[in-house]
């Protein structure tokens, strides 16, 4: 009879534990690329890569920033028509009602990460889907150090001084009205948007191009 219980209780963990990675992940195919960090799924969903930004492509009226096109071009050549592994965190969706996720092909390849390390797409956090953080930063910190893709032109206009939130992770002109706002004990001041970026922050949609 302990024996029958013992087996009950393993028949039932396993099905616990199937059901909760089941929740945290799923198999789909991409249909469409829409640009550098943005996909849509054989299902008709759109997903937006967690923990990056790339540059964006020309919409709304708004001109492509420098690499937009590319971004997207090198997202297509990794996924387009595949089948992948998404990885979600605790936030599934966000405010325009996108699927949330980290992509991964069969072969492990982690799509967020490689469009940081080809210079495609810098990190982006934005809590609480903080999961790969530390590993993304850290791969746009090496594609930094080697100049690759947007890193190569990287200038800042002189005079130029940005004010960044350790709160929310985003830096903006000294000039900005939202920088403006920000708390006196959460503020960083970066003399280049390069140290800004190294620390891990990213660029105010609003004062500057980059943002999302």
């Amino acid at each position: 009879m302990r024996k029958i219980f013992l087996y009950l209780q393993l028949i039932l963990l396993s099905v616990l534990l199937f059901s909760r990675t089941a929740l945290v992940q799923e198999w789909n195919t991409v249909k469409w690329i829409n640009d550098g960090d943005t996909v849509v799924l054989s299902d008709g969903r759109h997903v937006r890569y967690i923990g990056i930004n790339a540059p964006e492509i020309a919409h709304d009226n708004q001109k492509a920033e420098a690499f937009g096109y590319a971004a997207k071009k090198y997202n297509q050549s990794l996924i387009r028509f595949k089948k992948v592994r998404l990885e979600f965190d605790k936030e599934k969706y966000d405010r325009y009602g996108r699927l949330l996720a980290y992509i991964f092909l069969i072969d492990g390849t982690f799509i967020n990460k490689e469009m940081i390390e080809k210079g495609y797409a810098y990190a982006l956090i934005r809590k609480p889907n903080v999961k790969y953080d530390r590993m993304l930063l850290q791969t746009q910190r090496d594609a930094m150090s080697a100049k690759q893709g947007m890193w190569r032109n990287l200038n800042d206009k002189d005079g130029e001084e940005y004010l960044g939130s350790e709160r929310s992770k985003r830096f903006h002109l000294r000039t900005c009205p939202y920088g403006k706002r920000i708390k006196k004990r959460n503020r960083v001041f970066f003399a280049r948007k390069w140290d800004a970026f190294w620390s891990g922050f990213a660029p105010c949609k609003r004062c500057m191009a980059g943002g999302n």
